[in-house]
């Protein structure tokens, strides 16, 4: 029996979830950094891409630790996010940079779809 005002355990499923959130948010981090440094060449589709994954991972991480009622609507939102930014930067294919982002997207966006559809 838990003791109120306690919270279950997170889930192997949720906290493999809250990890490839917080690996994508850091890959995007790191992409958008990388950008900057190229200048010119970076468009601003990706950018925003690239800030809007950002964002949407780490506040979907926060919002699964602390079990927030609105966590599967956020994963599903979270999934769509890191679509959009796996596609943007495949947009850059000879990129290293743009490829292991958009790998880590799909990896978030796969593990967020799964959650979506869990009951937290």
């Amino acid at each position: 029996m838990t003791q109120p005002g306690t919270m279950t355990p997170m889930s192997k499923a949720m906290q493999d979830c809250v990890q490839a959130c917080m690996s994508c948010h850091t890959v995007c981090e790191e992409t958008m950094s990388s950008c900057m440094q190229m200048g010119g060449q970076a468009q601003m589709q990706i950018m925003r891409a690239l800030m809007d994954c950002s964002e949407m991972t780490r506040m979907c991480a926060d919002m699964m630790m602390r079990r927030s009622p609105m966590s599967a609507e956020m994963c599903a939102m979270c999934a769509k996010a890191c679509e959009m930014c796996a596609e943007a930067c495949m947009s850059m294919p000879d990129d290293a940079q743009m490829m292991r982002c958009a790998e880590a997207c799909r990896r978030c966006a796969e593990s967020c779809r799964s959650m979506a559809g869990a009951t937290m």
